[in-house]
């Protein structure tokens, strides 16, 4: 079968390699899937750097979200298991958390329908607790992350203004929803953001980008409003004043949704069953910008890694695996 491969760390562009390799055999507990779909998040970048949490050991094959088709025929969503990632025509997954694909979306829809609104489920519900007639800001979001944190702000009833960078992303996040769209090139996001709420700021602010992003953060929660930390796509890793967050008196939280994997699986099935009727009503649709063959997902990762793509970029394998 065919793979990418890292076999030392660096940029994707520069480190992913494309090899015929042998199929993966499964080990305890876990299932050989066949991939459909595999979708690029901001992780394989971080994993094909060596800057992710997880380092699974060189050679890996990255891709840690897909649509994969199971030996007796089912269509799942999974997280495959390192070092045999899903940018490759087999994958290998735990068995024990494979989860149905959704009938109401395509292979590419259906993987996008995982981390990113998965993590955004927790975000905004069991972290934050938004409720309906509440402000959400989201940063980035025209990205992966962020368009299923305002698809999903948008299903619970909020307010939701969108940060984006460029007028193609604000094109974008107009599209999916936003009430307010801000451009952070040509618009003073703070003041443009005071303005749309009357100076009170936004009760739950998504922030998947860290460094400036945050800073802007800090200053734009409202009264007893929540500061969702998923990520640092910027790079920059914020020190937060806590005297601030005491004498404006709002919370910040944090969230790394792969806990939830192990702490409390059965919140994940839920949320799973959620996404899936909030899908099959049209309420909620994975915002996928590009498809690309298997040949191309190098490149794709790069362009993720880069930060110059909308919604997610989908590696699809539309004729099947070859032995």
């Amino acid at each position: 079968m065919q793979a990418w491969q890292v076999h030392e760390n660096g940029e994707p562009s520069e480190v992913m390699r494309l090899h015929d390799v042998e199929r993966p055999t499964p080990g305890d507990g876990q299932v050989l899937l066949r991939v459909r779909a595999a979708n690029v998040n901001f992780p394989d970048a971080l994993l094909c750097r060596g800057q992710y949490q997880v380092r699974p050991p060189l050679p890996f094959t990255p891709g840690v979200e897909i649509c994969g088709e199971t030996e007796d025929g089912r269509r799942v969503i999974a997280n495959p298991a390192l070092p045999y990632g899903g940018f490759a025509e087999y994958a290998l997954a735990d068995a024990r958390a494979l989860l149905p694909a959704p009938e109401s979306l395509d292979d590419a829809e259906a993987a996008a329908l995982h981390i990113g609104y998965q993590t955004g489920w927790f975000g905004l519900h069991r972290r934050a607790r938004l409720e309906a007639g509440e402000t959400l800001l989201v940063h980035a979001a025209a990205g992966g992350v962020g368009s299923a944190a305002v698809q999903l702000g948008k299903a619970a009833g909020a307010t939701v203004i969108g940060v984006v960078g460029g007028a193609d992303k604000a094109a974008v996040a107009r599209e999916l929803g936003c009430d307010v769209v801000v451009d952070r090139r040509s618009e003073d996001v703070v003041a443009t953001v005071k303005e749309a709420t009357g100076g009170r700021g936004a009760d739950v602010i998504y922030d998947p980008v860290g460094g400036e992003a945050y800073a802007q953060s800090a200053k734009l929660v409202a009264f007893e409003g929540r500061i969702v930390v998923v990520g640092f796509a910027s790079g920059g890793i914020p020190s937060p004043a806590l005297n601030h967050a005491l004498v404006k008196n709002y919370s910040i939280v944090g969230l790394h949704w792969g806990l939830y994997n192990t702490k409390n699986p059965k919140l994940v099935q839920q949320c799973h069953e959620q996404l899936t009727e909030l899908a099959a009503r049209g309420v909620v649709k994975p915002l996928v910008s590009e498809r690309v063959p298997l040949a191309e997902a190098a490149g794709a990762v790069q362009r993720v890694a880069d930060g110059v793509t909308t919604g997610r970029i989908a590696v699809v394998l539309e004729n099947g695996a070859v032995a």
